[in-house]
């Protein structure tokens, strides 16, 4: 597959974990809605690190922040930071089963949740609930066949 068709693949997957981050959901399930830019980033820094990196994990977190109305460069500094960790152990997380990798995702998932928590409410007053975890949990849960489905893509559409 020439190399502007694999961009193409990659980028209708940021796409479509953008339009979910914003999907309407209920506010019953708002809280259970898994962090699909961490997983795609995640996903596609260990597959491609020589096709997915800082840049682009930068550029996401801006158009994240835009999306969601929140402070302009916070998921982008966040996204950078979790591209680079990732992308300078890659080779070691490609070698990881999926169970300590779903652990890593948990622990990046966890670490972007406390870190976007204190950055707000470094700027305003934020009461901190505790249902704002359940995204950690479920971000876990979906994981396993998020990276067979994706993996299922790159093999589909020789994405290399």
């Amino acid at each position: 597959m020439p190399l502007f068709n694999s961009y193409k693949v990659i980028y209708l997957t940021f796409f479509i974990c953008l339009v979910a981050a914003i999907f309407p959901l209920p506010i019953i399930f708002n809280a259970f809605r898994p962090e699909w830019m961490v997983l795609v980033l995640f996903y596609w820094v260990i597959a491609l690190p020589h096709r997915v990196n800082i840049g682009h994990a930068f550029i996401l977190g801006l158009l994240l922040d835009l999306l969601l109305g929140s402070i302009l460069g916070m998921h982008a500094l966040l996204f950078a930071l979790l591209a680079y960790f990732t992308s300078v152990n890659f080779q070691r997380i490609r070698n990881f089963t999926l169970v300590q990798t779903t652990l890593l995702v948990g622990l990046f998932v966890f670490l972007s949740k406390i870190t976007l928590y204190w950055i707000a409410s470094s700027m305003q007053e934020i009461v901190l609930h505790r249902h704002y975890f359940w995204s950690i949990f479920t971000s876990m849960l979906v994981w396993p066949w998020f990276f067979l489905f994706m993996r299922y893509l790159r093999i589909r559409f020789k994405v290399i």
